[in-house]
């Protein structure tokens, strides 16, 4: 007659016999497991399959790890848990309670994918996959599955997903837009070197890192474009108010465009450089608007330009003066 896993012997004493305990029914893919019963005994044997490790947790500490092998627990193969339980009275003679957790040592892959921002705010989508392997399963089970109360490979993968896309966030935005966009394999490298301290704090080794996909918005897609093919950053902002300057007018009824076209039309130029800023503007006879130097015709209304006249061409260097010059501005010679 069994009660438990007691035997009553006929002297009425009751013989407590060891029980297997074992990870059964693993499936691909499990990383961990808990055993489902606490009551742990002295004698019981402990089975540890290839790949595996056994980790005995009680109170909310990792205690002793056992690898592959067939194991008779005793004192002496438990060491750090019975120095805990020597402080309950009688404790070599009844089972004690204790949590043995399972764990694969195989390598794994996990997904990753969330938005972040670069280092100047670029907005970032990206997604991939990241491989990983328990290296420490006594710290693995006190910072993870034991600490953070995570039994289950489900919840496990969960975890190290939003556990690696934070930390990814955090590594991405110290970089450009331009250090990461279409660069899957140097960002991959980047990423793998970022975060293999922040794995092995968890008692894990971080293997490879593979991004699948790195995108921005169409707008700053577009900026980059830019940026690449040498146009200054200033031009690329005023090319872009443009844009959303004519996007806006041409949504407004027809009157809104017509009072608001004298305002955006300087939008629609290059910066004037130094050079250009010195020569003279032509001012429309009819609106009052100012040209740039050379246009036939105005650009807020239309009306044919009055032009200036030309100016005076140094004999000696060649520089043109203002018209009614008298000296040279370039070199001083007599114009007159």
């Amino acid at each position: 007659m069994e009660v438990g896993r007691g035997v009553i012997r006929k002297d009425g004493g009751v013989e407590w016999m060891p029980k297997v305990i074992e990870w059964v029914g693993v499936r691909e893919g499990d990383i961990v497991w808990r055993y489902p019963v606490e009551e742990i005994a002295w004698g019981d044997n402990l089975i540890v399959h290839e790949y595996e490790a056994a980790v005995f947790f009680r109170d909310g500490k990792a205690y002793d790890v056992f690898r592959a092998g067939r194991h008779v627990l005793t004192t002496a193969n438990l060491p750090l848990l019975t120095k805990v339980l020597s402080k309950i009275a009688g404790f070599d003679k009844v089972p004690f309670r204790a949590t043995i957790i399972f764990v694969s040592l195989k390598q794994f892959q996990g997904k990753f994918g969330a938005q972040g921002q670069t280092k100047e705010l670029a907005p970032l989508k990206f997604f991939g996959s990241f491989w990983f392997r328990v290296e420490d399963p006594n710290l693995f089970v006190n910072e993870v599955v034991g600490g953070q109360g995570i039994f289950t490979t489900e919840k496990l993968q969960d975890f190290l997903r939003g556990y690696f896309n934070e930390r990814l966030i955090d590594t991405l935005s110290q970089y450009s837009l331009r250090d990461v966009y279409g660069k899957l394999d140097e960002t991959s490298f980047m990423a793998k070197n970022a975060l293999y301290e922040a794995f092995k704090r968890i008692g894990l080794e971080l293997i490879d890192v593979k991004f699948e996909g790195i995108d921005t918005t169409k707008e700053w897609r577009d900026r980059l474009f830019y940026i690449q093919t040498g146009v200054s950053a200033s031009e690329v902002l005023r090319m872009q108010t443009v844009e959303k300057a004519a996007e806006s007018l041409s949504k407004s009824p027809g009157a809104a465009v017509g009072a608001g076209i004298a305002v955006i039309p300087p939008l629609f130029y290059p910066p004037t450089t130094s050079a250009q800023q010195s020569r003279p503007m032509i001012t429309c006879p009819k609106c009052g608007f100012q040209n740039p130097a050379g246009a036939k015709f105005c650009q807020n209304c239309g009306s044919p330009l009055q032009q200036q006249p030309q100016g005076i061409k140094c004999p000696k260097c060649g520089t043109v003066n203002p018209p009614g010059a008298k000296f040279c501005m370039n070199c001083g010679t007599k114009l007159v």
